[in-house]
């Protein structure tokens, strides 16, 4: 096998490979991240209700409806919605 001198950049191959891999990393963060927000979000209901209140505040979730759509544009909205739900349920 032929060695590559050390500043030789890797095959096209090689990098995608290299990407996808990285990809795979940032994929399990996102579920992950994604898992323990939802955690959170339903412990944040459940001591809400205890404590009296109610189980949504509508409020809370416009302002994270609009964090997203301005940093992602229409897509982040699509994205807020489905984080929003995956931590109160279905409406």
């Amino acid at each position: 096998m032929e060695q590559q001198p050390a500043d030789a950049q890797p095959s096209p191959d090689e990098h995608i490979a290299g990407l996808r891999n990285r990809i795979d990393e940032i994929d399990s963060a996102i579920v992950a991240l994604w898992k323990e927000r939802a955690a959170i979000s339903q412990e944040v209901g459940k001591t809400r209700v205890a404590a009296g209140g109610t189980r949504l505040v509508l409020s809370r979730e416009r302002e994270i409806l609009e964090r997203f759509s301005q940093d992602l544009g229409a897509d982040g909205t699509q994205l807020a919605l489905l984080i929003l739900r995956a931590g109160r349920g279905p409406l």
